[in-house]
């Protein structure tokens, strides 16, 4: 798929082909600096080492005239020109009135232009350094060391470095077959480098277009390497599960909706159709708009707290934390259930210390409260008792809503915080069936969790931990 998109567009374009592009290019120049500093450190030490021996073969010539004088000197002169070695080296000898007495010219030279040196002004110095050019290769020069001896006489002494220039030419070459290597090798390099570093773009790129195509269970691969891509993979894949987990809960919420709506609607149609074909007075006609404006609050109540559970399960559920004294809030809650539990003929009561403090959105906790003392209220029979129970703890606060009611079925246990789920037993109660579903979403946006113990007509115990912060 990817190498479909490289064709839809031009190479030099991506991202992979520039990197590739830059670390070659680096890679060339970083080979290209070194073999310089190495070749001209090279170059220095051959034309270092080859005027040392210049400087040293000069010294011999003024050691034979020290020794013997002009003798000595011819001795030496006639001793070096015998030589056949072609490192034979460039001698000249010259008197006071400038004339050329002795010169010795290696074979490899025989072309030098003497007259030049003849010509040429040396500075009124004991010694010094001067060059002939090569006239075979005029980028060649022969170094040549003078030094005047004390009767006047002018002493030259030159060599070429052949065994140098050979070196550095082959060195040329070989440098040349590794930048030749050093490309190949920086695009290949760079390529793989390239593609590896790019990897994880790619499956994004995949992955997005697969998500595109209706596949929203898709995710990116990711790699385990801890590196910065690495982790952008991973927040992307959670940010993929936030999403999936946001249109599954629009998507239950929708089909909970269609389903629940169904009947107070069909109701109110019922009634209306009921009212205009029966001819009925005024007082009849003000019953059925009551009746409709009760199923209207059903139908409203029935949106909002699918709508809360909603945004509670996917995480959207603005919450605004604040410490409040929980106790307190068990007690108005209670203090407002009092009178409908005393009705039925149901005592209700509060445990626990004079205040806890816990941090908790109030709003939201007072719901919790108010559906469970409802429906603890709802399914206790007359002299019957619940009781609330407030306990401190490290790191939060637990409550228990208890009751000596009904009781719950061991099956339904695991089925009650369902949305619009109702018992055989609770069916000929009034409710939505969302209450629960409610109290656990609100817990869960907290960061607590919620449990439930019954046992068939002696109560049930519904017992929620909420932390101090949420984690």
């Amino acid at each position: 798929m990817y190498l479909k998109q490289l064709r839809d567009k031009k190479l030099t374009k991506t991202i992979g082909f520039k990197l590739t592009l830059w670390y070659a290019l680096v890679t060339i120049f970083i080979s290209i600096l070194l073999f310089t500093v190495a070749y001209f450190q090279v170059s220095n030490e051959i034309d270092a080492e080859n005027r040392y021996m210049i400087k040293d073969e000069l010294n011999e010539y003024i050691m034979a005239y020290q020794l013997d004088g002009w003798e000595g000197l011819l001795n030496k002169f006639e001793l070096e020109h015998a030589k056949k070695d072609p490192s034979t080296y460039f001698v000249r000898i010259v008197d006071s009135h400038t004339h050329t007495t002795l010169l010795n010219i290696p074979g490899a030279y025989k072309e030098l232009n003497v007259k030049k040196l003849e010509r040429e002004y040396l500075p009124p110095t004991q010694e010094g350094w001067t060059y002939l050019p090569v006239p075979t290769d005029p980028e060649d020069l022969l170094d040549i060391a003078w030094r005047r001896l004390p009767n006047g006489i002018l002493l030259q002494v030159g060599r070429n470095s052949d065994i140098g220039d050979k070196l550095l030419a082959q060195s040329r070459i070989i440098f040349s077959g590794i930048i030749i290597s050093t490309i190949i090798l920086g695009f290949l390099g760079g390529g793989l480098l390239a593609f590896r570093a790019l990897r994880p773009i790619k499956d994004l790129i995949n992955t997005v277009t697969t998500i595109k195509n209706g596949r929203l269970d898709a995710r990116v691969p990711t790699s385990a390497t801890g590196d910065e891509l690495d982790h952008l993979v991973m927040l992307f894949n959670d940010m993929l599960n936030e999403i999936d987990l946001l249109v599954k809960g629009l998507r239950d919420t929708l089909d909970n909706v269609a389903h629940d709506l169904r009947t107070p609607i069909t109701r109110i149609k019922v009634i209306t159709e009921r009212a205009l074909s029966s001819g009925v007075d005024s007082e009849k006609l003000k019953e059925v708009v009551i009746e409709c404006a009760e199923e209207a609050d059903r139908i409203s109540l029935l949106l909002t707290t699918l709508m809360d559970i909603s945004e509670a399960e996917t995480g959207t559920m603005q919450l605004h934390f604040a410490w409040v004294d929980v106790r307190k809030l068990i007690d108005n809650a209670i203090e407002l259930y009092r009178y409908l539990a005393a009705d039925k003929g149901v005592t209700i009561s509060v445990e626990g210390p004079a205040q806890v403090l816990a941090h908790v959105d109030q709003t939201r906790f007072q719901q919790v409260l108010a559906n469970l003392l409802d429906n603890a209220v709802k399914y206790t029979e007359s002299g019957g008792r619940i009781t609330a129970a407030l306990t401190q703890e490290k790191t939060g606060v637990t409550v228990s809503i208890r009751d000596s009611g009904i009781g719950i079925p061991p099956a339904d246990i695991p089925k009650i915080f369902d949305r619009l789920y109702r018992s055989d037993k609770s069916r000929h109660k009034k409710g939505l069936g969302l209450g629960l579903s409610l109290v656990k979403a609100i817990i869960s946006a907290h960061h607590g969790h919620i449990k439930v113990e019954s046992q068939l007509g002696k109560g049930s115990n519904f017992i929620f931990f909420l932390p101090d912060r949420p984690v």
